[in-house]
């Protein structure tokens, strides 16, 4: 795979994932009832001599609630990444600033998910990864296909683990940032 922003030499990301898109789906229907408000609050409006600014007012309200209630939601669901690679997991969020959180696999103590009934019909579910030291604990919310993503995250741990301390696959660590 090709190298990717902020790994390091022999690091690859083996998966990519943003949360489910159920997460949008209370946006899209806040935007829906936004719409329909709107609409109704013009059909219904008196007919009265100050019409236009009590249009505009309408208006401003409805953009002002679609983009606190459906746009920031969304550009949150879209900016908002996990990465797993051969060392690491990754987090990365934010829509104007970025914060960013790693786990070295070779950290890793215990992995769960669990998974609601709504949850299981929709494939996804949330990810608890613990980790010795001062990482400590990691909730991962909203992960499409979890138990899946679990078992990879598993497989990536038990691989680094078993590798020599201090090497990569293919040659000693590179020197530190």
């Amino acid at each position: 795979m090709a190298r990717d922003d902020g790994l390091a030499e022999g690091e690859y990301v083996v998966l990519r994932l943003r949360p489910h898109w159920k997460t949008v789906i209370r946006p899209a229907l806040l935007l829906a009832v936004i719409v329909a408000a709107v609409i109704a609050a013009l059909v219904y409006l008196p007919p009265a001599a100050g019409r236009a600014p009590v249009r505009l007012g309408i208006g401003v309200a409805a953009v002002v609630a679609a983009i606190a209630f459906c746009a920031v939601p969304v550009l949150r669901w879209r900016t908002t990444t996990y990465e797993l690679t051969n060392h690491r997991l990754r987090l990365r969020s934010g829509i104007l600033s970025r914060t960013g959180r790693d786990f070295p696999l070779a950290r890793v103590s215990d992995v769960s998910f669990s998974q609601r009934l709504s949850d299981r019909v929709l494939g996804c579910g949330q990810l608890v990864v613990e980790s010795a030291g001062e990482h400590g604990q990691l909730v991962l919310t909203e992960i499409p296909r979890v138990v899946s993503f679990q078992a990879q995250l598993l497989r990536l741990v038990g691989d680094e683990l078993s590798r020599p301390p201090g090497t990569y696959p293919d040659g000693p660590y590179p020197p530190g940032p």
